[in-house]
């Protein structure tokens, strides 16, 4: 792909960077490396030294947890224009991270130099604002994932998780089972739970929402 056709789709996703002159964008992004990641690679993991910000152009991550005996909890999602919140606090305090990233759905995505990525955070307010809002953000996320986990029964986090979605769900039940940090086994047994009461339908990687309310309610039971 072109030097041109990079920073357009850059500029597409990252409005913000509009605000620097071309020869500046052209400079940051010339120790800045374009790359293509199939699904299922392992982007980070826990301990390992942050080596660039990530500017997302296409596809999709998402990051999580895992704990020793290989269950998974899903934290966040990671799409094109947004910014991934581990990192930025890697780069800002010389940390390393704390999480694993997987690649959910095939990337594009350019790799800033943690210098470049140091330099527009501190010179350029418009990007700077677009980092601290993606903290708030993602803040609330937690906040909202660790109320669940600490005050929703599993049932409850998976009729939320379902009617947060656009019907006909195209997942696996492994994938909602990741998403929830529990086991395909028991999201499988609490899907065929809902599906008897009506309120979804079951296919092959595929669940549709047939009474939308219904599992709202149960959420706030």
């Amino acid at each position: 792909m072109s030097h041109f056709a990079i920073r357009s789709r850059i500029l597409q996703h990252y409005p913000m960077l509009t605000a620097l002159s071309a020869d500046k964008l052209d400079t940051l992004l010339s120790s800045a490396a374009f790359l293509k990641l199939p699904t299922g690679t392992v982007m980070f993991d826990e301990h390992e030294p942050c080596r660039g910000f990530a500017l997302m152009l296409a596809g999709s991550v998402r990051v999580i947890k895992a704990s020793p005996s290989g269950r998974e909890l899903h934290l966040y999602q990671v799409l094109p224009g947004d910014s991934c919140i581990l990192t930025t606090g890697c780069l800002l305090d010389n940390s390393t991270y704390r999480a694993r990233c997987v690649v959910q759905e095939d990337v594009e995505l350019v790799v800033l130099s943690p210098q470049a990525f140091r330099q527009m955070f501190s010179s350029l307010e418009p990007f700077r604002d677009h980092i601290l809002k993606g903290f708030s953000h993602r803040l609330t996320e937690m906040m909202e994932l660790v109320s669940a986990v600490a005050f929703q029964k599993l049932d409850q986090r998976l009729a939320a998780a379902l009617v947060a979605k656009s019907t006909p769900i195209r997942t696996t039940h492994q994938a909602l089972a990741d998403e929830l940090g529990s086991l395909r086994e028991i999201v499988s047994r609490l899907l065929k739970s809902f599906a008897d009461q009506g309120w979804v339908k079951l296919g092959r990687e595929q669940i549709e929402i047939l009474d939308a309310g219904a599992l709202r309610r149960f959420v706030e039971v």
